[in-house]
């Protein structure tokens, strides 16, 4: 128990041999269930993990593999089967630090968020050593991922250190979030439209001998795709179909003015080359509705800004 609350540790494991020990022996006191999620592992991953003696250790295998997601997913569907108040994921190669749970853990406890997420880039030196590449990579990533989710004020969206409190857990749409690599930005779409408090928390990042088996060829249109998906499927459901907010309206006006601003400008333009020249009331009927489009577009991110539901620090 933490503070009067049980807690359930979900470790998503694939041939995690030689880390899932150390995870499971690191793991607090304070922690009631540790659930690891062997994802159809080839190695003596669950064989490992059961070997532990540790009565606090419950083993889900998937037959076929289902991803990172799948696997966390499958450890909250048994947290809700579990007496567990709040449920933490701790990665079976041991990245994630035990020792910062409880920053984790203290805003939900205290009714301050709903989901806490750790933050890698909380200070300057957070980038140091980091290809300049894979720094823009994570900049790009980051504003694309703020964009589709609407949790602006979130720094590090790929970070799966997490905390979630068990009533959000329940309000899920556990079936419909993506299983694959991608499932953290999918995850946070489907929070924000249910209006979940999150909150970062400053966790430095600490990194071991483990090899990355992301592809990123592979990954990138993938997630680009789903981040599209959810941008559009969280306005329909957050401001069109429970609310009908102005936010909505904002958007939708300012993307037809700019598209036809953009637009009759161009024909006007092909119709004008060489001799003829664009009267001032043609030339106004393009430019006006693109400046105003681009207004409403920069209310629209003012508002869609001011709605994103952060916890309390």
């Amino acid at each position: 128990m933490y503070r009067d609350r049980a807690v359930a540790s979900v470790v998503p494991a694939h041939d995690e041999e030689q880390h899932i020990s150390t995870v499971i022996k690191t793991t607090p006191d304070f922690v009631d269930h540790i659930i690891v999620v062997d994802d159809a592992s080839t190695d003596r991953t669950a064989e490992v993990a059961e070997g532990m003696d540790d009565p606090r250790v419950i083993l889900i295998r998937h037959e076929t593999n289902r991803g990172v997601g799948g696997a966390i997913l499958s450890g909250h569907r048994m947290v809700l089967e579990l007496d567990a108040d709040m449920a933490v994921v701790m990665a079976g190669d041991a990245q994630m630090d035990p020792a910062y749970l409880p920053d984790l853990l203290d805003p939900i406890v205290e009714g301050r968020a709903d989901f806490t997420k750790g933050n890698r880039f909380y200070s300057v030196d957070s980038f140091q050593g980091m290809p300049r590449l894979r720094i823009f990579g994570n900049i790009v990533l980051s504003f694309l991922t703020k964009l589709a989710s609407g949790y602006w004020h979130m720094v590090d969206p790929q970070n799966g250190y997490t905390a979630i409190a068990r009533p959000t857990i329940e309000r899920l749409p556990l079936d419909r979030i993506s299983e694959g690599y991608q499932f953290e930005n999918d995850l946070l779409i489907h929070l924000n439209v249910l209006s979940a408090r999150l909150l970062d928390v400053p966790i430095p990042a600490r990194y071991g001998e483990e090899v990355s088996s992301i592809r990123l060829r592979r990954l990138i249109p993938t997630l680009l795709s789903l981040l599209f998906r959810g941008f559009w499927r969280r306005i329909f459901w957050k401001y069109v179909l429970w609310s009908f907010s102005p936010v909505a309206l904002f958007l939708f006006a300012g993307l037809l003015l700019t598209a036809w601003g953009v637009g009759f400008g161009i024909w006007v333009i092909v119709q004008t080359l060489g001799i003829p020249e664009a009267s001032t009331g043609t030339v106004i009927l393009s430019v006006v509705p693109f400046i105003i489009g681009i207004q409403f577009l920069i209310f629209f991110l003012v508002l869609d800004i001011r709605e994103s539901p952060g916890g309390t620090p």
